[in-house]
């Protein structure tokens, strides 16, 4: 059993009450229908109380000296949002169905990343579970949940969190998350959880009214850094790495998502990340349990293998690259950060052999140089998309590519990146062409929603369609609600369409791609341009080499195709000589054959 240093211990007799408020000298803590009691004050500046007779189910705040009664930062469950009290949460109570779950490998992955709130007309939980046997019909493997930290107000992409421990309650209670957790694994899918430690939300965080939280000497682009280097910051890391333990281990979560590394700003002689995943995996032992980053700046270093061809840190990160050269091939759009990937369609092939398109290249767009080289790490180290919720939300509408192009090159892009050596990941609805937008939405006070309106406008000014007057309000219900899935669409012809063509695609990638994933030692990955036609290999130590080619574009090609091959897919009437526009051809080739 492992003990948190945040948040209540609860004992058979009582709750022993924890806060670290070293800026403070005397902190109650005031139990519902008690009177506040002092807590000792401890020399490493933890305050703490015993508190005999109290169960799960209280509801309890601590009392600053001026006053402020604030929650508990480790809070497990807020019932009445950030600025309530806390309620003690006994999760050993929870009876598990699936002890023997130990989890999926990393090659079997394929991820579908949902918002709880959006992800059914209910947004909660609960309601997910009904759900889950319609992902694990067409393939799913894994879900990747957005962030689900409290946060003010009644919805919320779940970036502006500020109670890691608390699974917001919108959403329901811990229980019901563990509930979800279960009925997944019932299901043979993973669960995945993004969570953000690189900035905390605006509104609700009263850490730093009584402990160094934030810290002057590093930056970010929400303000002063986390303090992960500097005077108290061994309890900051401790908060946050033990959060990570806490999602493994008490949610038996099959792994988390860490949302902009990049952020992350530490000078300590083991950087906090690395902390992290050595302490995460240290408690996932037997289990398998996977590590993804979001990294703008493209470091691959995090990324390593070791000898054996195991992650030493992080298993995969999220692959902007690949989406930005399939967006661009399947648009024609090349606005904004688009940009640096345009005009160039050999970037394609890189994206998808290599991983990152920069590898310490200039980006004239970025105004600087990005990303490091990938040539030691295999396929599998990159998650690889055509939608998720940052390149919908993005956009100024929140629209989706169905919704302004036609299907045929969408079906081509979602081909080769679901046949691919890399991992797929899928944006809820996308398996049935849903339409639903989702843009950017959040709730706070009106001072608070003005911020957020104008910022939203400046930080994407340089992207069409953000100095509209009829820009979709951020704060509104009326955005949130736009964004929730329309699930009669999957029983009407064109939903039931899509969604038999990304099945196809998901069982032939089980069935014929995950096998070659799972074979020891380096893969090769190369490519090359024809033309218009994309060509990717990937060469596995057994002697098989996956095959990838592709027109996309709106003319037919030139291009002759090797007979040494078998044919495991086909989209598009090509000839021998000839690939149709929007085409995609998957082979599997024997060396010497």
């Amino acid at each position: 059993m492992i003990e948190y240093a945040f948040g209540p211990l609860i004992y058979e007799d009582g709750v022993e009450f924890r806060l670290w408020a070293p800026l403070k000298d005397r902190v109650l803590v005031n139990l519902e229908g008690l009177q506040p009691q002092l807590m000792e004050r401890q020399a490493d500046g933890w305050h703490r109380c015993r508190v005999n007779g109290v169960r799960p189910g209280a509801l309890y705040k601590f009392v600053l000296p001026d006053g402020l009664e604030v929650p508990d930062p480790g809070s497990r469950y807020q019932p009445q949002d950030v600025h309530g009290p806390s309620e003690i949460i006994d999760l050993s109570r929870h009876r598990w169905k699936t002890d023997a779950w130990t989890g999926r490998p990393w090659g079997e992955m394929v991820i579908y990343e949902l918002h709880v709130g959006s992800f059914t007309s209910e947004g909660t939980f609960a309601a997910a579970i009904t759900k889950l046997d319609h992902l694990a019909a067409f393939g799913v493997t894994a879900i990747q949940i957005m962030p689900i930290s409290d946060f003010p107000g009644r919805y919320n992409w779940g970036y502006d969190g500020v109670l890691p421990y608390a699974p917001d309650s919108t959403y329901g209670r811990p229980e019901d998350l563990m509930a979800l957790v279960d009925a997944a694994h019932e299901r043979g899918i993973g669960v995945f959880l993004d969570v953000v430690y690189n900035h905390f939300g605006p509104d609700g965080n009263y850490l730093p009214n009584y402990a160094p939280l934030f810290t002057e000497s590093h930056k970010t682009p929400w303000g002063n850094g986390v303090n992960y280097d500097g005077d108290g910051s061994r309890a900051v890391r401790e908060f946050l790495i033990q959060n990570a333990v806490y999602w493994i281990k008490e949610f038996r979560l099959d792994g988390l998502r860490l949302d902009a590394v990049h952020a992350i700003k530490d000078d300590s002689e083991e950087h906090l990340l690395h902390e992290l995943a050595r302490r995460v995996r240290a408690i996932a032992a037997g289990r398998h349990v996977h590590l993804i980053v979001e990294n703008e700046d493209n470091d691959s270093d995090l990324l390593e293998r070791d000898q054996n061809g195991r992650a030493v840190h992080f298993t995969a990160q999220w692959n902007d690259d690949v989406h930005h050269v399939l967006h661009i091939a399947a648009t024609g759009e090349s606005f904004g950060y688009y940009l640096d990937y345009a005009d160039d369609p050999s970037k394609i092939g890189l994206a998808l052999a290599e991983g990152f398109v920069f590898q310490g290249e200039h980006m004239p767009y970025r105004g600087e140089s990005r990303g490091k080289p990938t040539s030691n790490l295999p396929p599998t180290a990159f998650v690889s998309f055509i939608q998720n919720h940052d390149q919908i939300g993005n956009r100024a509408l929140g629209d989706r590519m169905i919704t302004y192009r036609p299907l045929e090159p969408l079906k081509a892009v979602t081909a080769l990146y679901l046949l691919s050596a890399q991992i797929p990941m899928l944006f809820m609805g996308e398996e049935w062409g849903a339409r639903q937008p989702f843009p950017y939405f959040c709730d706070f006070d009106e001072d608070l929603n003005e911020k957020v309106r104008q910022g939203r406008r400046e930080e994407l000014s340089r992207l069409p369609g953000f100095d509209a007057d009829d820009l979709l309000d951020p704060t509104a219900k009326s955005t949130f609600d736009a964004s929730k899935l329309n699930w009669s669409e999957l029983t009407g012809a064109a939903g039931a369409e899509m969604l038999a063509f990304y099945r196809s695609l998901l069982a032939l990638r089980h069935d014929r791609i995950v096998p070659l994933l799972e074979t020891t030692g380096p893969i090769g990955s190369s490519f090359r341009q024809e033309g218009r036609v994309t060509v990717v290999e990937w060469a596995f130590n057994d002697g098989l080499t996956l095959r990838a080619v592709a027109n996309l574009s709106d003319h037919p090609a030139r291009f002759s195709t090797s007979s040494a091959e078998t044919e495991i897919f086909s989209l598009g009437t090509s000839t021998e000589d000839e690939m149709a526009s929007w085409a995609v051809v998957v082979s599997i080739a024997q060396a010497g054959g």
